[in-house]
């Protein structure tokens, strides 16, 4: 079972680093979101998706106002 969510993120927004045990896809609906994942550098704009393995380290910076999908796996229980 996944869980799955809109999140929409204001420009200016910093999420810090932060790592869980889930499997994360993110899929990018409209705007930009800059991640660093596992210390490498994307810069992902509408219609890209990035897959973020199990327990490695990642943030982002939303250099314009962005909304993304995100999917977890196994269910993310706190989001419930």
């Amino acid at each position: 079972k996944e869980s799955l969510s809109i999140v929409e993120i204001d420009k200016g927004s910093i999420l810090p680093e932060h790592s869980h045990p889930h499997e994360q896809i993110t899929y990018v609906v409209e705007g930009q979101l800059d991640m660093i994942i596992g210390g490498e550098a994307y810069s992902l704009k509408a219609g890209s998706v990035h897959v973020i393995p199990s327990n490695v380290p990642h943030s982002a910076i939303a250099p314009v106002d962005v909304r993304v999908i995100d999917c977890f796996s196994p269910v993310r229980e706190d989001y419930r």
